[in-house]
Protein backbone atom coordinates (compact mmCIF):
# COMPACT_ATOMS: atom_id res chain seq x y z
CA UNK A 1 0.00 0.00 0.00
CA UNK A 2 1.56 3.25 -1.10
CA UNK A 3 1.09 6.68 0.43
CA UNK A 4 -2.23 7.84 -1.03
CA UNK A 5 -3.59 11.31 -1.32
CA UNK A 6 -5.78 12.01 1.70
CA UNK A 7 -9.44 11.41 0.78
CA UNK A 8 -11.44 14.62 0.98
CA UNK A 9 -14.84 13.02 1.66
CA UNK A 10 -16.35 9.99 3.35
CA UNK A 11 -17.18 8.50 -0.06
CA UNK A 12 -13.58 8.90 -1.22
CA UNK A 13 -12.35 7.24 1.98
CA UNK A 14 -14.60 4.27 1.30
CA UNK A 15 -13.35 3.97 -2.28
CA UNK A 16 -9.75 4.21 -1.08
CA UNK A 17 -10.25 1.48 1.54
CA UNK A 18 -11.84 -0.86 -1.01
CA UNK A 19 -8.96 -0.19 -3.39
CA UNK A 20 -6.67 -1.74 -0.75
CA UNK A 21 -8.28 -5.13 -1.50
CA UNK A 22 -10.82 -4.98 1.33
CA UNK A 23 -14.35 -6.15 0.80
CA UNK A 24 -17.07 -3.52 1.02
CA UNK A 25 -18.24 -4.43 4.53
CA UNK A 26 -14.73 -4.34 6.00
CA UNK A 27 -14.11 -1.01 4.29
CA UNK A 28 -17.33 0.45 5.71
CA UNK A 29 -16.61 -0.75 9.23
CA UNK A 30 -13.03 0.54 9.20
CA UNK A 31 -14.13 3.95 7.91
CA UNK A 32 -16.72 4.13 10.68
CA UNK A 33 -14.05 3.10 13.20
CA UNK A 34 -11.72 5.82 11.92
CA UNK A 35 -14.51 8.35 12.39
CA UNK A 36 -15.24 7.14 15.93
CA UNK A 37 -18.58 5.65 14.94
CA UNK A 38 -20.03 2.19 15.62
CA UNK A 39 -20.72 -0.74 13.30
CA UNK A 40 -24.46 -0.14 13.62
CA UNK A 41 -24.10 3.21 11.82
CA UNK A 42 -23.50 1.91 8.30
CA UNK A 43 -26.57 3.81 7.05
CA UNK A 44 -24.85 6.99 8.23
CA UNK A 45 -22.20 6.50 5.54
CA UNK A 46 -24.78 6.78 2.79
CA UNK A 47 -26.41 9.86 4.27
CA UNK A 48 -23.06 11.59 4.82
CA UNK A 49 -21.00 10.45 1.83
CA UNK A 50 -20.10 14.04 0.88
CA UNK A 51 -19.04 15.01 4.40
CA UNK A 52 -15.41 15.99 4.85
CA UNK A 53 -13.11 13.14 5.93
CA UNK A 54 -10.64 14.50 8.51
CA UNK A 55 -6.94 14.00 7.89
CA UNK A 56 -6.54 12.50 11.36
CA UNK A 57 -9.22 9.94 10.54
CA UNK A 58 -7.32 8.93 7.42
CA UNK A 59 -4.21 8.21 9.50
CA UNK A 60 -6.33 5.94 11.70
CA UNK A 61 -7.85 4.32 8.62
CA UNK A 62 -4.44 3.65 7.07
CA UNK A 63 -3.20 1.91 10.20
CA UNK A 64 -6.38 -0.15 10.46
CA UNK A 65 -6.21 -1.23 6.80
CA UNK A 66 -2.62 -2.37 7.26
CA UNK A 67 -3.64 -4.50 10.24
CA UNK A 68 -6.57 -6.00 8.35
CA UNK A 69 -4.38 -6.75 5.33
CA UNK A 70 -2.07 -8.69 7.67
CA UNK A 71 -4.97 -10.92 8.61
CA UNK A 72 -5.85 -9.43 11.98
CA UNK A 73 -9.52 -9.96 12.85
CA UNK A 74 -11.68 -6.91 12.27
CA UNK A 75 -12.99 -7.13 15.83
CA UNK A 76 -9.51 -6.68 17.29
CA UNK A 77 -8.99 -3.57 15.18
CA UNK A 78 -12.30 -1.94 16.09
CA UNK A 79 -12.36 -3.38 19.61
CA UNK A 80 -15.99 -4.49 19.27
CA UNK A 81 -18.00 -7.54 18.21
CA UNK A 82 -21.76 -8.02 18.20
CA UNK A 83 -23.01 -11.31 19.68
CA UNK A 84 -26.63 -12.26 20.38
CA UNK A 85 -27.61 -8.60 20.27
CA UNK A 86 -24.85 -7.49 22.66
CA UNK A 87 -21.99 -5.14 21.82
CA UNK A 88 -18.95 -6.86 23.32
CA UNK A 89 -15.52 -5.32 23.70
CA UNK A 90 -12.81 -7.72 22.52
CA UNK A 91 -9.07 -7.74 21.97
CA UNK A 92 -6.27 -10.24 21.40
CA UNK A 93 -6.65 -11.66 24.94
CA UNK A 94 -9.81 -13.52 23.85
CA UNK A 95 -11.25 -15.31 20.85
CA UNK A 96 -13.55 -13.29 18.62
CA UNK A 97 -17.14 -14.45 19.33
CA UNK A 98 -18.55 -16.18 16.27
CA UNK A 99 -22.16 -16.38 15.04
CA UNK A 100 -21.98 -20.21 15.12
CA UNK A 101 -21.84 -20.07 18.92
CA UNK A 102 -25.31 -18.48 19.06
CA UNK A 103 -26.60 -22.01 18.35
CA UNK A 104 -25.25 -23.06 21.77
CA UNK A 105 -26.93 -20.11 23.49
CA UNK A 106 -30.29 -20.84 21.86
CA UNK A 107 -30.14 -24.50 22.86
CA UNK A 108 -29.27 -23.62 26.46
CA UNK A 109 -32.14 -21.11 26.68
CA UNK A 110 -34.56 -23.74 25.39
CA UNK A 111 -33.47 -26.30 27.99
CA UNK A 112 -33.30 -23.85 30.90
CA UNK A 113 -36.86 -22.57 30.51
CA UNK A 114 -38.51 -25.54 32.27
CA UNK A 115 -35.70 -25.74 34.85
CA UNK A 116 -36.64 -22.46 36.55
CA UNK A 117 -39.30 -21.87 39.18
CA UNK A 118 -40.04 -18.77 41.32
CA UNK A 119 -38.28 -20.43 44.27
CA UNK A 120 -35.48 -22.09 42.30
CA UNK A 121 -33.82 -19.95 39.62
CA UNK A 122 -32.12 -22.06 36.98
CA UNK A 123 -28.34 -22.19 37.37
CA UNK A 124 -25.91 -22.33 34.46
CA UNK A 125 -22.14 -22.11 34.14
CA UNK A 126 -20.16 -21.15 31.02
CA UNK A 127 -16.76 -22.86 30.89
CA UNK A 128 -13.96 -21.09 29.02
CA UNK A 129 -15.97 -17.90 28.87
CA UNK A 130 -13.39 -15.78 27.00
CA UNK A 131 -15.03 -12.43 26.29
CA UNK A 132 -18.04 -13.55 28.32
CA UNK A 133 -20.17 -13.89 25.19
CA UNK A 134 -22.18 -16.98 26.13
CA UNK A 135 -22.66 -16.13 29.80
CA UNK A 136 -23.63 -12.54 29.09
CA UNK A 137 -26.02 -13.51 26.30
CA UNK A 138 -27.77 -15.94 28.65
CA UNK A 139 -28.04 -13.39 31.46
CA UNK A 140 -29.19 -10.60 29.14
CA UNK A 141 -31.91 -12.78 27.61
CA UNK A 142 -32.97 -14.39 30.89
CA UNK A 143 -32.25 -12.03 33.81
CA UNK A 144 -33.75 -14.61 36.19
CA UNK A 145 -30.93 -17.10 35.53
CA UNK A 146 -28.09 -17.52 37.99
CA UNK A 147 -25.11 -17.40 35.63
CA UNK A 148 -21.50 -18.27 36.43
CA UNK A 149 -18.50 -18.15 34.12
CA UNK A 150 -15.06 -19.75 34.32
CA UNK A 151 -11.81 -19.21 32.48
CA UNK A 152 -8.26 -20.38 33.10
CA UNK A 153 -6.85 -17.16 31.64
CA UNK A 154 -6.82 -14.18 33.98
CA UNK A 155 -6.47 -11.95 30.92
CA UNK A 156 -9.66 -13.38 29.42
CA UNK A 157 -11.49 -12.99 32.71
CA UNK A 158 -10.51 -9.32 32.81
CA UNK A 159 -12.16 -8.83 29.40
CA UNK A 160 -15.29 -10.75 30.41
CA UNK A 161 -15.64 -8.91 33.71
CA UNK A 162 -15.26 -5.55 31.98
CA UNK A 163 -17.99 -6.51 29.51
CA UNK A 164 -20.28 -7.61 32.34
CA UNK A 165 -19.71 -4.36 34.20
CA UNK A 166 -20.26 -2.20 31.14
CA UNK A 167 -23.44 -4.08 30.21
CA UNK A 168 -24.59 -4.15 33.86
CA UNK A 169 -25.12 -7.91 33.85
CA UNK A 170 -24.71 -9.84 37.10
CA UNK A 171 -22.52 -12.85 36.28
CA UNK A 172 -20.28 -14.61 38.81
CA UNK A 173 -16.74 -15.20 37.53
CA UNK A 174 -14.11 -17.71 38.67
CA UNK A 175 -10.57 -18.48 37.55
CA UNK A 176 -9.41 -22.03 37.05
CA UNK A 177 -9.38 -25.15 34.89
CA UNK A 178 -12.92 -26.00 33.85
CA UNK A 179 -15.07 -27.18 36.77
CA UNK A 180 -12.13 -27.34 39.15
CA UNK A 181 -12.78 -23.59 39.52
CA UNK A 182 -16.19 -24.04 41.20
CA UNK A 183 -16.90 -25.38 44.71
CA UNK A 184 -17.16 -29.21 44.87
CA UNK A 185 -20.77 -29.10 46.07
CA UNK A 186 -22.03 -26.58 43.51
CA UNK A 187 -24.63 -27.94 41.08
CA UNK A 188 -26.04 -26.49 37.87
CA UNK A 189 -29.05 -27.12 35.68
CA UNK A 190 -26.85 -26.68 32.61
CA UNK A 191 -23.15 -26.56 31.84
CA UNK A 192 -22.25 -24.93 28.54
CA UNK A 193 -18.89 -24.55 26.88
CA UNK A 194 -17.18 -23.52 23.69
CA UNK A 195 -13.81 -25.10 24.55
CA UNK A 196 -10.67 -25.43 22.45
CA UNK A 197 -11.35 -28.14 19.86
CA UNK A 198 -8.79 -27.81 17.05
CA UNK A 199 -6.17 -30.54 16.67
CA UNK A 200 -2.72 -29.26 17.59
CA UNK A 201 -1.34 -30.05 14.11
CA UNK A 202 -4.34 -28.71 12.17
CA UNK A 203 -3.32 -26.42 9.31
CA UNK A 204 -6.25 -24.10 10.10
CA UNK A 205 -4.35 -22.78 13.13
CA UNK A 206 -2.04 -20.83 10.82
CA UNK A 207 -4.98 -18.65 9.74
CA UNK A 208 -5.81 -17.95 13.40
CA UNK A 209 -2.37 -16.68 14.38
CA UNK A 210 -3.76 -13.48 15.88
CA UNK A 211 -6.00 -15.29 18.38
CA UNK A 212 -4.83 -16.96 21.64
CA UNK A 213 -3.59 -20.49 20.88
CA UNK A 214 -4.58 -21.86 24.29
CA UNK A 215 -8.21 -21.10 23.45
CA UNK A 216 -8.03 -22.95 20.13
CA UNK A 217 -5.94 -26.16 20.22
CA UNK A 218 -6.66 -29.24 22.34
CA UNK A 219 -4.37 -32.20 21.79
CA UNK A 220 -3.76 -34.50 18.86
CA UNK A 221 -7.44 -34.92 17.92
CA UNK A 222 -8.75 -31.64 19.32
CA UNK A 223 -10.88 -33.40 21.94
CA UNK A 224 -8.70 -33.36 25.07
CA UNK A 225 -10.56 -30.52 26.76
CA UNK A 226 -13.95 -31.91 25.76
CA UNK A 227 -12.98 -35.22 27.41
CA UNK A 228 -12.02 -33.38 30.60
CA UNK A 229 -15.29 -31.44 30.68
CA UNK A 230 -17.38 -34.56 30.08
CA UNK A 231 -15.56 -36.31 32.91
CA UNK A 232 -15.98 -33.42 35.37
CA UNK A 233 -19.50 -32.27 34.45
CA UNK A 234 -21.55 -35.08 35.96
CA UNK A 235 -20.37 -34.15 39.47
CA UNK A 236 -21.65 -30.59 39.03
CA UNK A 237 -25.09 -31.14 37.51
CA UNK A 238 -28.42 -31.39 39.26
CA UNK A 239 -30.33 -34.58 38.33
CA UNK A 240 -31.69 -34.05 34.84
CA UNK A 241 -29.15 -31.32 34.07
CA UNK A 242 -27.58 -30.89 30.65
CA UNK A 243 -24.07 -30.54 29.28
CA UNK A 244 -23.85 -28.65 25.97
CA UNK A 245 -20.60 -28.44 24.02
CA UNK A 246 -19.61 -26.56 20.90
CA UNK A 247 -17.14 -28.43 18.69
CA UNK A 248 -15.60 -28.56 15.24
CA UNK A 249 -17.57 -28.99 12.03
CA UNK A 250 -16.70 -32.71 11.76
CA UNK A 251 -16.52 -33.69 15.44
CA UNK A 252 -20.18 -34.31 16.31
CA UNK A 253 -20.03 -38.13 15.93
CA UNK A 254 -16.90 -38.32 18.09
CA UNK A 255 -18.36 -36.06 20.80
CA UNK A 256 -21.63 -37.99 20.86
CA UNK A 257 -19.66 -41.23 21.21
CA UNK A 258 -17.72 -39.78 24.17
CA UNK A 259 -20.96 -38.74 25.87
CA UNK A 260 -22.63 -42.12 25.33
CA UNK A 261 -19.56 -43.99 26.60
CA UNK A 262 -19.57 -41.83 29.75
CA UNK A 263 -23.20 -42.70 30.54
CA UNK A 264 -25.02 -39.58 29.35
CA UNK A 265 -28.64 -39.77 28.17
CA UNK A 266 -30.60 -38.15 25.34
CA UNK A 267 -27.31 -37.53 23.52
CA UNK A 268 -27.88 -35.36 20.45
CA UNK A 269 -26.45 -32.59 18.27
CA UNK A 270 -27.72 -29.26 17.00
CA UNK A 271 -27.00 -27.66 13.64
CA UNK A 272 -25.95 -24.06 13.05
CA UNK A 273 -27.41 -21.78 10.37
CA UNK A 274 -25.12 -23.38 7.78
CA UNK A 275 -26.57 -26.80 8.56
CA UNK A 276 -23.40 -28.04 10.29
CA UNK A 277 -23.65 -30.10 13.47
CA UNK A 278 -22.06 -27.42 15.65
CA UNK A 279 -23.02 -28.48 19.20
CA UNK A 280 -23.57 -31.78 20.99
CA UNK A 281 -24.85 -32.54 24.45
CA UNK A 282 -26.50 -34.91 26.80
CA UNK A 283 -28.54 -35.12 29.98
CA UNK A 284 -27.26 -36.48 33.30
CA UNK A 285 -29.80 -38.46 35.29
CA UNK A 286 -27.77 -38.48 38.47
CA UNK A 287 -27.64 -41.24 41.04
Amino acid sequence: MGTPQTPATVAQALRWAQAQHLDRLDAQLLVLHALGRGAQERAWLLAHDTDAFPEAAHATLQAAVLRRAAGEPLAYITGHKEFFGLDLQVDARVLVPRPDTETLVEWALELLSPAATPTHPARVVDLGTGSGAIALALKHTRPDLQVSAVDFSTDALAVAQANAQRLQLDVQFAQGSWLEAVPPDQRFDAIVSNPPYIASADHHLAALKHEPLQALASGADGLDDIRDIIRQARDHLSPGGWLLLEHGYDQAPAVRALLVAAGWHKVQSRRDLAGIERCSGGQWHGV
